[in-house]
Formats: C-alpha cells, sequence, structure tokens
C-alpha cells in the first residue's frame, strides 16, 4: 500500500491559473505535507490535506525539478496537475530537507520508470505504472502526518513565521523570463543611445556656436588693428604739422623783426 515516509509543515500555494505569476494561497495555516511512496505501483506522490481537502496530489516524475525562490520558499510545476506548487517554510533547514527528499524521490523514480520499461520490454506488457496519479484511499489528517522520525512536530495554528513567495512565481518555461530580460536590456540599451544621441548633437551645436563667435572676434581685431594703423598714421601727420606750424611762426617772427628795423 501507500505509506508517508517523509513529512514537514508548510504553508501551501498555486500559481495563478489567469496571471501565471501570482501565487494564490491554498492554506491559511501552515499544514503538514509529506512524501508518499506505493510500493505496488512503485510511485511516489507528495500529498497534502487541508482538513478533509486535498490542496495537494502531486506524482513525482523524473522531469520535475524542485526549484528554491528564496530561503524559506520553493516551487515546482506540475504539468499532469497543469499548476505550479509553492511552499513556505518556517526556516531554511526545513526548506533544504524538503528540497533534499524531493532530489532523492525524484531520482528513485527514475530508477523505478528505468526498471518499469525494461520489463515491459522483456513481458510485452504495459507498464504498471499509472497516469493518473489519483488516490487511493482516502486520507485524513492523520494519516498524513506518518510516524517518519523526520516530521516536523506538529504546532498550533499561525505559530509558524509564514515564508512569503515573491510576487512573481518562476512561469513553466524560463524561455519567458528570459525574453522578458532581454527586452528590459534592449530598452535599457534604446534609452542609453537615445542620451548619447542627444548628448552628440548638443555637443555639435556648442562646436557651431563657438566656431561662431571665433570668427566674430577675429574680425573684430581685424578691425581694430586697422583703426590702430589709421590712428598712427593721423598722429604722424599731427607731428609733421605741428613742426610745419612751429618753422612759420619762427619765419613770421623774423620778418616781424626785420620790418620794425626797417
Amino acid at each position: 500500500g501507500e505509506q508517508p515516509i517523509f513529512s514537514t509543515r508548510a504553508h501551501v500555494f498555486q500559481i495563478d491559473p489567469n496571471t501565471k505569476k501570482n501565487w494564490v494561497p491554498t492554506s491559511k495555516h501552515a499544514v503538514t505535507v509529506s512524501y508518499f511512496y506505493d510500493s505496488t505501483r512503485n510511485v511516489y506522490r507528495i500529498i497534502s490535506l487541508d482538513g478533509s481537502k486535498a490542496i495537494i496530489n502531486s506524482t513525482i516524475t523524473p522531469n520535475m525539478t524542485f526549484t528554491k525562490t528564496s530561503q524559506k520558499f520553493g516551487q515546482w510545476a506540475d504539468s499532469r496537475a497543469n499548476t505550479v506548487y509553492g511552499l513556505g517554510f518556517s526556516s531554511e533547514h526545513h526548506l533544504s530537507k524538503f528540497a533534499e527528499k524531493f532530489q532523492e524521490f525524484k531520482e528513485a523514480a527514475r530508477l523505478a520508470k528505468e526498471k518499469s520499461q525494461e520489463k515491459m520490454e522483456l513481458t510485452s506488457t504495459p507498464s504498471q505504472e499509472s497516469a493518473g496519479g489519483d488516490l487511493q484511499s482516502p486520507l485524513t489528517p492523520e494519516s498524513i502526518n506518518g510516524t517518519d522520525d523526520e516530521r516536523t512536530p506538529d504546532v498550533t495554528q499561525n505559530s509558524e513565521p509564514r515564508a512569503e513567495p515573491t510576487q512573481n512565481a518562476l512561469p513553466f518555461s524560463h524561455s519567458s523570463a528570459i525574453s522578458k530580460h532581454w527586452e528590459a536590456e534592449l530598452a535599457t540599451l534604446k534609452g542609453n543611445n537615445a542620451k548619447l544621441t542627444a548628448a552628440l548633437l548638443e555637443s555639435t551645436a556648442n562646436v557651431k556656436q563657438w566656431k561662431q563667435q571665433l570668427a566674430a572676434y577675429q574680425e573684430e581685431a581685424e578691425r581694430l588693428h586697422k583703426r590702430v594703423t589709421e590712428l598712427e598714421c593721423v598722429s604722424s601727420q599731427a607731428n609733421a604739422v605741428h613742426t610745419h606750424k612751429t618753422e612759420l611762426n619762427q619765419t613770421i617772427q623774423e620778418l616781424e623783426e626785420t620790418l620794425k628795423v626797417k
């Protein structure tokens, strides 16, 4: 039959079926989450009940991956259930222990699948492994708790700190996240390119303005130089006139004196 082989406690979430990004809590408080092993079918499952309602019923397959998205939160995608499950733990230790068990039972499921395929090839009969993964018998919270020594002791409701998931969950495929990342990178590059182009245009305009100012200064300097030359010429002429005037005054005085003598 099917027996619990490891149990712990966690807050259970499922991916929002509409947005495929946000988490929707499926338990109001921390509940027992157990690994079950069906020795008859050689199948491993993760099962959790909230009261009498099964909020997790996930058959572990070799292609599943458990991902730690924070120190106290982890998740895995179940294609059969068409959803992503998320678990929030009270400590990083409980998360690591659950992840170790997930990897261990995933490997066991892979080996069981290989043996089943070999047996099918030898006997030419269908594999005993069922694809449905439904509950074989009604489960109660008491049976979920199990007797494994590694199981976290039960505590009262809301006594465990709740590990909140990140706002955006990992999608079924990383391609969407990668695409968004490159789109953001491209937008950043476009923004930087626009800034550089604007700065280049501004620099070009400043250079043109500086060239115009330089040409104006050179023209003004040439004009002033011509003016100085003109003034120097005028000054030389003034000196010559002054000398000629002095000579004329002396001649007049001499003539006046001669006139007086006569």
